[in-house]
């Protein structure tokens, strides 16, 4: 039988017992710390950590989740246990429900220290729309694609959270002739993806396996890679991306613990070639979750991320491969979702061919981001529970250029 929560509003939400994400909050003049989501409530998990005597209560009094995510695997089940446990009985609920705050009430935190940042390039159809618009008379896809996740390193430093507004950035943008004008980017765009976060770091020199996968990452949020495409056109031959991308990455507040997702996993396309042997995955490694871009105030795209040829695993597998070292708060992300039809496009460069086929937002035609526009991102999956979890969102609006 399924377990539903006591507390009012959760049952059958989602937000239910079968997800419970974690954040940073503060609530008046308390300090931030861990908090977990149920309904349209944030449980202070510290106090009633420390009045259980729970053994792990005092990592729950950090500013950051990085305390949590250091403990491994057993500490996150254990502690995913209890918390289920509490909010389904009744007989806890004079503990629980004096620390329990309304959502709309509190303030979410950057979640974690971002250590390190990847982001990888794994939708098949993304990749495939890219190389069309550049590369209309030429193959769309790199020799490599096929044979290995493609990701570049970004900037861990201006990782931000959900609600931080954006600001345009400036750059050498391409222009007719060859020679590089400097100003704001005339092509802002945005795009959907997932993120995931390492809790158990590695020593220099050690692989993870495809099978290791669940030991080291902790769980999943839902991330913002905007991105410069002028800046990016003129600077990425033959290095990759750079000043077009580091400017700002958004990413949710709220932490879905991987364990939530084990009703979304799904099976990934068959991939052609067979991966070489440290990238094979023997269980279903893809997720289906289904994501929304609403750019002010409406839907223009709703990618599938079970489309994705690249799972997480593999992402993590090649990460780690040559012997780099995961740190604990290290955040890799899947690259832009994107769909085979029009309407699961996860990016404006996409959906407008390369701002050559405007589409319509708002009323009105667009093509890339415009200063005031606010692009928020949601995603929703399989619960364990027969409904769906909802992800936590990331919001951000654009502001104009500074100078």
């Amino acid at each position: 039988m399924t377990r539903r929560s006591w507390v009012e509003g959760a049952a059958g939400s989602g937000h239910d017992l079968d997800h419970l994400p974690y954040a940073v909050v503060s609530h008046g003049d308390e300090p931030p710390r861990v908090g977990a989501r149920v309904g349209d409530l944030v449980l202070d998990l510290a106090p009633v950590a420390a009045a259980d005597m729970l053994e792990v209560a005092h990592v729950l009094e950090a500013p950051s989740l990085s305390p949590l995510l250091a403990l491994g695997r057993p500490a996150w089940s254990s502690l995913r246990s209890w918390l289920t446990d509490l909010l389904a009985d009744e007989a806890e609920r004079d503990l629980v429900e004096p620390h329990l705050v309304p959502l709309d009430e509190v303030t979410v935190h950057l979640p974690f220290e971002v250590a390190d940042y990847v982001d990888f390039y794994c939708s098949l159809e993304h990749a495939t729309n890219v190389g069309r618009i550049f590369r209309p008379d030429g193959e769309p896809l790199s020799a490599s694609w096929r044979h290995l996740p493609v990701g570049y390193h970004g900037r861990a430093g201006t990782v931000v959270v959900s609600g931080t507004d954006v600001r345009r950035p400036c750059g050498q943008r391409p222009e007719p002739g060859g020679v590089p004008s400097f100003g704001p980017s005339r092509r802002l765009d945005l795009e959907a993806e997932l993120g995931f976060v390492v809790g158990v770091p590695t020593e220099p020199g050690t692989r993870v396996g495809t099978d290791a996968f669940a030991d080291h990452v902790f769980g999943v949020v839902l991330l913002n890679d905007w991105s410069a495409r002028d800046i990016q056109a003129w600077e990425y031959v033959p290095l990759g991306p750079f000043l077009g991308k580091s400017f700002a990455t958004s990413v949710s507040g709220w932490v879905t613990p991987l364990e939530a997702l084990e009703a979304a996993r799904v099976e990934q396309p068959v991939q052609e070639p067979e991966p070489l042997e440290y990238l094979r995955v023997r269980q279903p490694a893809g997720y289906d979750v289904a994501l929304e871009v609403v750019l002010d105030g409406e839907t223009v795209s709703r990618p599938p991320y079970a489309s994705m040829y690249w799972s997480p695993p593999q992402m993590l597998a090649h990460l780690t491969v040559n012997g780099a070292s995961l740190r604990t708060g290290d955040l890799f992300a899947s690259g832009t979702v994107s769909g085979s039809r029009r309407d699961e496009r996860g990016s404006l460069l996409e959906l407008s061919w390369g701002g050559r086929e405007p589409f319509r937002a708002g009323g009105v035609e667009r093509t890339f981001l415009e200063d005031g526009d606010e692009v928020v991102l949601r995603a929703t999956a399989p619960g364990a529970g027969g409904g769906r979890i909802a992800l936590g969102e990331v919001a951000g609006r654009i502001l104009p250029a500074s100078g």
